[in-house]
């Protein structure tokens, strides 16, 4: 049972710790201090929700709506795009008075952004219904055990994410420091989308 909790967590965890354009977006909502519990609460069920599909079987799901990755794919491509526009032009303006501030949008409009981010994307049903489902076949005397462990790396990981940031908190003290960050977040979102474009061809 330990071999199986410990294989889930760090297969999980493993999954989402590469950046990706839903990390990017808690990062960001960690170091503007807004929103931070709720958006990484949000996160984690999302992945723990898709785990319990993947673990319980419904992996089959996906292969029987065949298209069901290329319209996700689809609209990840178009919303990853207007995200990336919307940060490439507030570092153009350069005015981040509200996230030196602290400042941010409604919760209902975060928690929108961070559904997008995370249902848009088809990789993540690829590694949490299809991988991790996969995985927890070989484990199937201790699939509940397997199945904790995946889910846990999911909130420990974007919890550390979101309320680790405001440690690098001191470097966002200027509008120069903000640009910055934004133009790397639209660099990622814009790889990612041209990564996902090039999956569906």
């Amino acid at each position: 049972m330990t071999l199986a909790f410990l294989t889930g967590f760090a297969t999980g965890f493993s999954l989402i710790l590469a950046i990706g354009a839903q990390n990017a977006f808690v990062l960001r909502q960690g170091l503007q201090r807004a929103h931070v519990f709720a958006v990484c609460l949000f996160c984690a069920l999302s992945d723990a929700l898709l785990i319990t599909a993947g673990v319980m079987g419904f992996g089959a799901a996906v292969e029987a709506a065949p298209w069901l990755p290329t319209v996700m794919g689809i609209l990840g491509i178009g919303f990853l795009l207007y995200y990336a526009t919307l940060r490439i032009m507030a570092a153009w303006k350069g005015d981040y008075g509200m996230e030196i501030q602290g400042e941010s949008k409604t919760l209902a409009a975060t928690l929108a952004i961070a559904a997008a981010f995370t249902w848009f994307n088809p990789h993540v049903y690829l590694d949490t219904v299809v991988f991790l489902g996969g995985i927890s076949l070989s484990f199937e005397e201790n699939r509940l055990a397997f199945w904790a462990g995946a889910c846990i790396a999911s909130f420990v990981f974007f919890f550390s994410l979101g309320y680790g940031a405001r440690f690098l908190a001191p470097i966002m003290k200027t509008p120069a420091n903000w640009r910055i960050l934004d133009l790397i977040i639209a660099g990622v979102m814009l790889l990612i989308a041209v990564k996902v474009a090039y999956l569906l061809l």
